[in-house]
């Protein structure tokens, strides 16, 4: 004789005890999604799942689903996220959350895997912009330039895609609703932030020109300039003869490109170089990733030491809030790897050239390794540290 079981009534100590076992953000949300009972028993911020190693977004695979790839496991999640439209630009990515910019002046978080969603201030609350005017075509925004005070005008799509280099955030919003939220305006090389709740931007005027790369260390945000010099925001500094801080370095480290990095504690200094090259099929110039040094931050000079090794360390780099990640926390993980995306093309944003600069460099033997997973014609690529909290 065979009995049927009705799982849905399965006791809700027994589901919890099930649910604080899953080891896989993936497997805790499949669990979750069986029925009204199971997502009772399993909390949305678990507190027991490890790091998620993280995932590239992809573009749209319909009008409202993302597929997401994991170059660990080289599996591919498929999630609804309406939010993140074709007229949407990811603009960074902190703590699980994806910073969207849209053609009008909406700035919204999102957390692509519960879809909870927080408001930031407008495109149109920068101190720099002195009018937003839907209704004048192609001429939607003014702004003045801090140099000269000349007017310029801009459309929707011109300030979606080119005024907002990266935002970052201190914390996550789920974890910390006084969160504060830092962006390098790439238009004019300001930084500005806003705290949650506040109803625009504040620029730092103190720390122009450091906008090459942004991020939070220690309770302050760190900026870096073309040539390797800090500055130091504390943006809860109220006497703005403090606020700021400069660590001018008495070399100049070169590199095309620069990011910052918490690396498990230090402050990590990272260059990339670029070839160039000229698509004579499209009469578009192509760049082409072929280098990365690493720098280790000595506050004693202070001064940038080399990095030869990074031993454990794995590095995540693009218009996400740069991090690190430790490789022997992860099955078949190598370390003294950097992850990287494309995340100064402007042209391949719309897929002029049907090419994306988007790899795993060994910092060892100089070699590259190309993610194939990213189709030409898409949005910039992005890492996402799936999180449910």
């Amino acid at each position: 004789m065979s009995f049927a079981v009705d799982w849905s009534e399965l006791p809700l100590e027994l589901l919890q005890t099930v649910a604080t076992n899953f080891l896989t953000t993936a497997d805790y949300i499949r669990f979750r999604a069986v029925c009204s009972s199971w997502l009772i028993a399993a909390p949305i911020n678990p507190r027991h799942l490890p790091r998620e190693f993280p995932w590239l977004m992809l573009p749209l695979t319909s009008s409202i689903r993302h597929c997401f790839f994991n170059p660990l496991t080289e599996n591919f999640y498929h999630l609804s996220l309406p939010e993140s439209s074709h007229s949407r630009r990811p603009a960074g990515s902190s703590h699980g959350w994806l910073l969207l910019i849209d053609e009008s002046p909406s700035i919204f978080l999102v957390n692509p895997l519960t879809r909870t969603k927080v408001t930031l201030p407008p495109l149109s609350s920068f101190p720099n912009v002195l009018k937003f005017d839907f209704y004048s075509i192609g001429k939607e925004y003014t702004l003045r330039a801090p140099e000269n005070d000349f007017l310029y005008y801009y459309s929707l799509k011109e300030m979606r895609d080119s005024f907002v280099k990266k935002v970052i955030l201190s914390h996550s919003p789920f974890n910390e609703p006084n969160f504060v939220a830092f962006t390098i305006i790439d238009k004019y090389g300001d930084l500005a932030y806003c705290k949650n709740g506040d109803d625009s931007w504040t620029i730092i005027h103190e720390a122009r020109s450091y906008c090459e790369d942004v991020i939070y260390y220690k309770n302050s945000f760190y900026a870096v300039d073309k040539h390797g010099s800090i500055a130091i925001c504390d943006i809860n500094d109220h006497n703005s003869a403090t606020r700021v801080r400069f660590l001018n370095m008495p070399q100049n480290i070169g590199g095309d490109m620069m990011y910052l990095v918490d690396a498990m504690g230090e402050l990590f200094l990272v260059t990339r170089y670029l070839d160039f090259e000229i698509d004579i099929e499209h009469y578009h110039e192509v760049s082409k990733t072929v280098k990365f040094s690493v720098f280790r931050l000595d506050f004693h000079g202070p001064n940038w030491e080399i990095v030869n090794s990074l031993d454990d360390k794995m590095l995540f780099l693009g218009q996400n809030s740069s991090f690190s990640l430790l490789a022997s926390d992860y099955r078949e993980c190598k370390g003294d790897m950097i992850y990287f995306t494309d995340d100064y093309s402007g042209a391949n944003y719309d897929g002029v050239a049907g090419y994306h600069d988007v790899g795993v460099y060994n910092l060892k033997d100089g070699s590259i390794e190309v993610l194939p997973c990213y189709p030409p014609n898409s949005h910039w690529p992005i890492w996402i540290t799936p999180t449910l909290c």
